[in-house]
């Protein structure tokens, strides 16, 4: 009996390799180690998935990162596909579809606990909007008071 269950798990296991493609692991060790030597209390953002297409990184807020001003500036507006947050206060970082100090827009958080979305695809802010090159500004901002996390669509 302890054999064939044996069998059963250890074959159940090799079909889950033909299922599960190893890209996949190997996109999370590119944000595994962006993170790993990503500087702590910053705030970082890549044009491409899985953490590669350097945008820029920040300690602090940026009402509009298409603007000639603050940590984002021109072309990285609507240009995120990936983010990474390895900040130190315990804030999360809240993504906003929109730009000014008013913060309005959708919106969607990330956590320091969650440290990074290797693949904005398929998730939506507030307004429904997708993230995916969607971040035209962000902040930092209480994870209770932020509202709405990055949800899957």
């Amino acid at each position: 009996m302890r054999k064939t269950l044996a069998t059963a798990a250890t074959l159940a296991l090799a079909g889950l390799g033909v299922i599960l493609p190893a890209g996949g692991a190997q996109a999370s060790d590119t944000c595994n180690r962006a993170y790993q030597t990503a500087l702590g209390g910053y705030f970082y953002a890549y044009s491409g998935d899985h953490c590669s297409g350097y945008l820029g990184k920040t300690t602090s807020w940026d009402s509009d990162w298409g603007n000639s001003s603050g940590p984002f500036q021109g072309g990285d507006t609507n240009n995120a596909q990936s983010i990474l947050h390895k900040g130190t206060s315990g804030l999360a970082v809240q993504v906003i579809n929109g730009t000014g100090q008013d913060w309005g827009g959708g919106y969607t958080c990330l956590t320091k606990g969650e440290k990074y979305m290797s693949d904005l695809g398929g998730f939506t802010f507030s307004s429904g909007e997708r993230v995916d090159n969607g971040i035209s500004s962000h902040q930092w901002i209480s994870e209770k008071s932020c509202g709405d996390w990055i949800l899957d669509s």
